[in-house]
């Protein structure tokens, strides 16, 4: 029984994975732009980073400062210590600089980036941090969430039940994909609720690995079922033997 519980245990041991190679995603911290803070897709871009939607960058301590940053629509900000609500919003994520505000309620568009040198079949594990908060000028609760894709799978962060002028704190959030072709499009968009209020999903940090089983691990998994098959080989000797 002890081999029987040993090779169990190792067998366990070996479903730990591990990430491999370099980042897969281009500007995950949103650190490169053209023009600094402003709405992505109109006055500014994120290098490797497309979107249609109402999704703003904000460089550090911008969010909830005057004059904030500026759309199409004007100057925005969200709310935060320095603009009347003492909700903990900082100046930046955790990854330090910029970070994403998508607005999930209003002309709602996808943040995607194009991924290539995949493995099909193989899981990846895309990473990031994430928040909710509410655009400046505006009362009332409203939540927040994201829609995470890669390709044709999606998976969804929790919906944050944000308070009015509420901020979340910043949240990791990590999902496994499994790649179907060589090249797959990552997607984010922001879901919110309700209108008018405004909410926004703040986004930083995207990571993308590839999840593969750690060596130690397989070798370990192969001397637990070395050890079971000896195990196994006993009992059958044992039975086979004539009895005294």
């Amino acid at each position: 029984m002890r081999l029987v519980s040993l090779a169990l245990a190792l067998s366990i041991g070996a479903s730990a994975t591990a990430i491999a190679g370099t980042n897969l995603v281009t500007n995950g911290d949103f650190e490169t732009t053209t023009n600094g803070g402003g709405q992505l897709g109109f006055n500014t871009d994120a290098t490797g980073w497309t979107t249609t939607g109402y999704n703003f960058l904000f460089t550090p301590g911008s969010a909830d400062t005057n004059p904030g940053v500026t759309g199409q629509y004007g100057t925005l900000q969200l709310w935060g210590p320095n603009n009347g609500s003492a909700n903990g919003l900082p100046a930046t994520s955790p990854t330090g600089g910029n970070f994403v505000g998508a607005d999930g309620a209003f002309q709602v568009g996808a943040i995607t980036q194009t991924i290539n040198g995949l493995t099909v079949g193989a899981n990846y594990i895309v990473s990031f941090y994430w928040g909710g908060a509410q655009q400046k000028g505006f009362d009332g609760a409203n939540t927040e969430q994201w829609q995470v894709s890669l390709g044709a799978s999606t998976q969804s962060t929790s919906v944050y039940q944000n308070p009015s002028h509420g901020f979340s704190g910043w949240l990791q959030q990590s999902f496994t994909f499994t790649a179907a072709s060589a090249t797959e499009v990552l997607s984010f968009l922001a879901v919110g609720t309700p209108t008018g209020v405004p909410p926004f999903s703040l986004l930083d940090g995207v990571t993308m690995y590839q999840d593969v089983p750690e060596p130690a691990s397989l070798a370990l998994l192969g001397v637990g079922i070395l050890g079971l098959g000896a195990f196994r080989l006993r009992r059958r000797a044992q039975a086979a033997a004539p009895a005294a």
